[in-house]
């Protein structure tokens, strides 16, 4: 009977093991697993909508999603809403401040390799070997961020 009850728990482990949730699911229907994504470089911004600089940098950080991630392949940026939201209130947000991007949805919880900032706007670059950069306090425009992404792929 003991024996039994073993394998049963085994059997589950392994498949609770392999049906990993991802780390990160996003509200344009992907997700990140970082161990997936080791080789590649995520830049990820944390913003909140009462915060001026977050809305401010926005525009920037659509340009940088439009002229440099969607032409590299090894790169993604997301955004975390730094305030609890539920996933329809993150795709309103979305859609209120015009969020080309995509964001992190809130549940299930997305797992970082990083502490949450203390202050907005903040970025971290995760570089292709899982190092962190950051965070970078305050608005970033498209040129920092490309500077910032080049630093954390040279390292």
């Amino acid at each position: 009977m003991k024996l039994s009850l073993l394998i049963a728990s085994l059997v589950t482990l392994g498949v609770t093991a392999c049906s990993k949730a991802p780390d990160i699911q996003l509200n344009n229907g992907s997700d990140i697993d970082w161990q997936a994504a080791q080789g590649t470089t995520v830049v990820v911004n944390y913003f909140a909508e009462w915060c001026a600089p977050c809305l401010r940098e926005l525009p920037e950080l659509n340009e940088f999603h439009h002229d440099v991630v969607m032409n590299d392949s090894e790169l993604t940026l997301i955004g975390i809403s730094f305030d609890p939201m539920n996933n329809e209130q993150i795709q309103a947000l979305a859609d209120k401040h015009d969020i080309e991007f995509p964001l992190a949805l809130s549940q299930p919880a997305p797992k970082l390799p990083f502490d949450r900032p203390k202050m907005l706007p903040a970025t971290y670059i995760v570089g292709p070997d899982g190092e962190v950069t950051g965070p970078l306090l305050g608005e970033q425009t498209q040129a920092t961020l490309n500077k910032a992404v080049a630093e954390a792929r040279s390292e």
